[in-house]
């Protein structure tokens, strides 16, 4: 019985921690309408400021981690395609795996884990520190303040990251390419682009655009439910980060079969 009450406690407990997740996004689109540009709240809230952490400080960990992604696609690749003689077609296999899928996957595990952890920890020491109440007593809506500006900076600049993680990818695939299998520059770029269409590209923004609510909610939620001083969050900041992956992948299955069936 103890093993069947436990299912069920977890159960309802996701159930309801869904429902409050599903709440906070809509109070944010909600604020995110009426315009979060008034009144900030400080410097440090401001949309610009988060916009410059989200994403101008997640360059250099984007960067090395597409960079080496395209690098080791194509040595995989190109061992198995050497037995028949199609080196060539390391190109559209590296920029097609990276922009559908492996670019924005990465960046989005690795921005839920630089960002989404930022944003647990900071929102959760305003709420141990009892930050949250003061706004609530200076009638100052918190999600307008502390949620709204998160979101909408990442919202922007993970889409932008992931074209970025884009085309680091394919320039590793082009260096092992160029350097190691000997095949001509004007033509691995060529091959690349003439396999790889639009729609390859617009998949995986379409994924970013969904992985940069994912980790936003998922951190501002796990920060403003945080309580018991500094081990509080310390367990919320984990449970964001597990969260945020578990979700991700999740949602990069769904997404991939929605787009299957609807090419299909």
């Amino acid at each position: 019985m103890d093993f069947i009450e436990n299912i069920g406690r977890t159960v309802l407990d996701t159930f309801r921690a869904t429902r409050d997740v599903m709440a906070l996004l809509f109070e944010t689109l909600y604020w995110l309408v009426m315009g979060p540009f008034k009144k900030k709240f400080s410097k440090r809230e401001g949309i610009f400021t988060q916009m410059a952490y989200a994403g101008v400080d997640s360059v250099i960990i984007a960067f090395f981690v597409s960079f080496f992604t395209g690098v080791v696609i194509a040595m995989q690749s190109a061992y198995q395609l050497q037995r028949f003689g199609a080196n060539i077609y390391v190109a559209p296999m590296v920029a097609i795996s990276i922009a559908r899928e492996l670019g924005p996957v990465l960046t989005s595990l690795v921005v839920a884990g630089r960002v989404g952890a930022a944003i647990t920890a900071e929102l959760g020491t305003m709420k141990v520190s009892e930050q949250i109440e003061a706004l609530d007593t200076m009638a100052l809506n918190p999600i307008r303040f502390l949620v709204v500006p998160r979101f909408l900076a990442l919202l922007i600049m993970l889409p932008c990251l992931v074209m970025f993680s884009d085309l680091m990818g394919i320039m590793g695939g082009f260096l092992v390419g160029v350097f190691n299998l000997r095949l001509n520059p004007y033509r691995y770029i060529t091959f690349s682009f003439q396999f790889m269409v639009w729609k390859d590209v617009w998949t995986g923004l379409v994924k970013s655009a969904v992985f940069a609510m994912i980790i936003t909610m998922v951190g501002c939620y796990m920060g403003l439910k945080t309580k018991g001083g500094a081990e509080g969050v310390g367990k919320s900041t984990t449970a964001s980060v597990v969260t945020s992956f578990i979700l991700i992948i999740l949602f990069d299955s769904i997404l991939t079969c929605v787009f299957y069936f609807f090419n299909t």
